[in-house]
């Protein structure tokens, strides 16, 4: 299960899974597919909420590497362990599209990479669950977005 949940961790860095996914969706998909593929808008949007806001505010340590039974340990980040950049990404890209199978598909990969962040030693539980509150809020802006700035 480690290993499982380390190659979607390694997909999922630099955002490389959702960027393959966003492509599948916009190639496959028609002007859903596209619209689907709008879930890097959102990504982007809470990658600067949690990593460029939150992080700099909230300088929480990592947990202790005693609580981790594997030698992950030693290839966690510096930067503060509040909150989890990667799930609020990956919740932003798996909750903006409107096309509701597309986001059923990226949920599985999603949470296997907000459990990986908590298994790895990376984060706290907490740490995880504000990055997803991030992410949903990332992606109900990113849906807002044309709403806000109206054509006349």
């Amino acid at each position: 299960m480690a290993k499982a949940l380390s190659a979607v961790e390694e997909s999922a860095e630099s955002s490389k899974l959702w960027c393959a996914a966003a492509a599948a969706m916009a190639w496959r998909g028609g002007w859903r597919g596209r619209r689907a593929a709008a879930g890097l808008v959102a990504m982007v949007v809470a990658q600067l909420a949690s990593n460029g806001l939150c992080k700099q505010l909230a300088d929480r340590p990592r947990p202790p590497a005693e609580w981790i039974p594997h030698d992950e340990v030693a290839d966690r980040p510096d930067s503060s362990s509040f909150p989890s950049g990667h799930t609020a990404a990956a919740v932003a890209f798996t909750a903006a599209p409107t096309w509701p199978a597309a986001g059923a598909l990226c949920a599985v990969p999603t949470a296997l990479v907000a459990v990986e962040r908590v298994q790895s030693g990376a984060h706290y539980p907490s740490d995880v669950a504000a990055g997803a509150a991030i992410g949903l809020a990332g992606a109900w802006l990113t849906r807002r977005a044309p709403a806000l700035f109206p054509r006349d």
